[in-house]
């Protein structure tokens, strides 16, 4: 069955290639604007189905895998920045405290009316940042398409306390132990 990646991110790229498993990627045509009462776990359940359901559409017997990823501070959406002021705005109000991921996943199969879905919920508690300190992470790893305004692969690490949750890979973008649960259940085990 042809797996397919409902995503242009090269971040989720990289992710899924870690499975060893072929796959292409697809661009889904997903309008990724909130609506109005959504909850950060919401939004991005609805944007990870939408994605997938987008490029399964047009590709029935493929399985597809769509995700996105929401960023929390105090039950406020937090984006990605796009500019550096934004970066350094996102980084000031995350200092000494805990930003809430939330990576929604889901999996398709539109010949076989396959639907499956997962919301990832991971804790990144921030350091006391100075502004020096995010002056020098932004100069050096200015992370302007990452949610948060950090690359936790990188050197957005340093910015970190601690961090809390069941799977590491969704603060990247795409939940792989979640995923290959999904993939099994759809049929698609990923060590067969």
């Amino acid at each position: 069955m042809d797996l397919i990646l409902a995503s242009t991110s090269p971040y989720r790229k990289a992710l899924l290639a870690r499975l060893q498993h072929p796959f292409r990627c697809l661009p889904p045509d997903t309008d990724e604007t909130p609506l109005a009462g959504e909850t950060g776990a919401q939004l991005a359940l609805r944007l990870a189905l939408a994605k997938a359901r987008s490029v399964a559409r047009a590709h029935p017997d493929a399985l597809v895998i769509g995700s996105d990823q929401v960023a929390e501070l105090d039950g406020r959406l937090i984006g990605k920045p796009g500019s550096l002021e934004n970066a350094r705005l996102q980084l000031t109000a995350s200092s000494g405290r805990t930003v809430r991921f939330l990576t929604g996943l889901a999996v398709c199969h539109a010949a076989g009316e396959l639907e499956l879905t997962h919301v990832e919920p991971f804790n990144v508690h921030f350091r006391p940042l100075t502004q020096a300190a995010i002056t020098a992470y932004l100069e050096r790893e200015p992370a302007l398409d990452c949610a948060g305004s950090f690359k936790c692969e990188g050197l957005g690490i340093a910015l970190f306390e601690r961090m809390a949750g069941d799977d590491p890979s969704s603060l990247e973008g795409l939940p792989l132990i979640a995923l290959t649960r999904l993939l099994g259940e759809a049929g698609y085990p990923i060590l067969a």
